[in-house]
């Protein structure tokens, strides 16, 4: 695959506009494109509305295929018209494309099956789901707990969605229960704690993207970006367990406390790490 990327030659006439054109195009009709098979036109209410609704009801797969036929479409005459690009290569490059993202589909499949059994046949996200409601812990570090087990649950799944649908209902619950005045606390934590896990996840299906488009291998993309994921994620759970603490003041005295202060803490952090990666160099 690589050496096929090699052989096509490439015109030195090209201009910036023709890689951002089709990059808009994509952008623009895959939108149109979600929202009308979200059903748009007949949806009723305010335009606001009509949009989340249609987003959450689309066929995202349909669209998108629809999106990136487009916009190899605009590539086409903006690319051969002007001979930047000959036809027969120009279809060639479409083949390559194709056979560079087999590898990728393959892993996504693969990992698609891991994520399904650690749902819906371990029950990955219901036990520890389970540790979170059992747990005799203070009710001012549920959201650092919360955070962390969504950080684990979305890791081991691949997935931040699934992550959401498992933990967001039951962590309104434990609110509602102990702390009602930590449940937007709470809900950010899970958020945040999920997008980790989909960051880093090796079976998620953006990691897999990722490390495809830049032609990486795929554990060495994992393997750089988990330090500096998790270097985030350390300092975050310090972050909560103030915004835990302050909760009683009101959330916007929390905020104003607990965020500036991650923020100073992530900072310092990453001021600090550096030097003991250097000293550990020199000392090997």
């Amino acid at each position: 695959m690589t050496d096929d990327i090699e052989k096509m030659k490439i015109s030195q006439r090209g201009l910036v506009l023709d890689l951002v054109v089709p990059v808009l195009i994509l952008i623009i009709f895959s939108t149109i494109a979600m929202l009308h098979y979200g059903g748009f036109s007949e949806i009723q209410g305010s335009l606001g509305s009509r949009i989340f609704e249609a987003f959450g009801e689309t066929d995202a797969g349909l669209a998108l295929a629809l999106g990136g036929f487009i916009s190899l479409i605009a590539a086409f005459f903006l690319y051969v018209p002007r001979r930047l690009i000959k036809l027969s290569d120009f279809c060639s490059s479409v083949t390559v494309g194709i056979k560079s993202m087999v590898p990728a589909l393959i892993v996504l499949a693969l990992a698609k099956t891991i994520g399904s059994v650690c749902r819906h046949l371990l029950l990955t996200g219901n036990f520890m789901a389970g540790l979170v409601e059992n747990s005799m812990l203070p009710v001012m570090i549920i959201p650092a707990i919360l955070f962390i087990i969504a950080c684990f649950l979305s890791f081991a799944t691949g997935t931040s969605w699934g992550t959401f649908g498992i933990l967001i209902p039951i962590a309104i619950a434990i609110c509602e229960a102990v702390a009602p005045h930590l449940t937007i606390t709470a809900l950010a934590a899970v958020l945040g704690g999920a997008v980790f896990g989909d960051h880093c996840s090796p079976i998620s299906d953006t990691t897999i993207l990722s490390s495809t488009g830049a032609q990486c291998p795929h554990l060495d993309h994992v393997t750089t970006q988990i330090p500096y994921a998790i270097t985030v994620a350390a300092v975050s759970v310090v972050g909560y367990i103030v915004a835990g603490l302050t909760s009683t003041m009101g959330y916007t005295t929390s905020v104003a406390i607990s965020l500036p202060l991650s923020l100073f803490l992530l900072i310092v952090v990453l001021l600090i790490l550096p030097k003991f990666s250097q000293n550990g160099t020199k000392r090997a």
